[in-house]
């Protein structure tokens, strides 16, 4: 069971898949609080969903790849069997996370988009940072920028890390 917010069809609009008809998976929850969230309404509401139905339902949308995204999506547990099962179901996934959440159990099909928590987020002592040292090529880091410290800070990670 997953506790599902919304599920929608759109074109994503971020990152290397911007353009591209989208499903978009969120689920509810998330320990963090960041001062710009702009999903808080996904901090509590959902129904509870069984997966099999779940499933079911996203492949009447015309499109293979899904978002999985929150809130944080990996704060559920059964999130990360979920993945897999939409791998082994020919799905393209894609994992926004919030990086407060070990990546290590992900299905290596999937593709991890990273929220590296700047200082301006006033998450920063949340993240696990263990988690940049696991991005591969094809996943990527997102820094979202609360001004000219947030971009020194977030150079800084990226020069250090190696991330560019």
């Amino acid at each position: 069971m997953l506790t599902v917010n919304e599920v929608f069809f759109s074109i994503q609009g971020e990152g290397t898949r911007a353009g591209r008809p989208s499903l978009f998976l969120r689920l509810t929850g998330c320990p963090l609080r960041c001062v710009w969230c702009d999903t808080a309404y996904a901090f509590h509401e959902g129904q509870k969903r069984d997966e099999a139905e779940l499933l079911a339902e996203l492949r009447r949308y015309p499109t293979r790849l899904l978002c999985l995204t929150g809130g944080e999506p990996l704060a559920q547990p059964a999130a990360f069997a979920f993945v897999t099962r939409l791998a082994d179901d020919g799905w393209e996934v894609v994992i926004e996370t919030s990086g407060h959440v070990a990546t290590t159990p992900l299905d290596p099909r999937a593709t991890v988009i990273l929220d590296v928590k700047t200082p301006g987020s006033g998450e920063t002592h949340r993240m696990e940072w263990t988690n940049l040292d696991r991005l591969r090529t094809r996943d990527e880091a997102k820094f979202v920028i609360d001004g000219r410290a947030d971009y020194e800070w977030s150079r800084d990670v990226v020069q250090k890390r190696r991330l560019a």
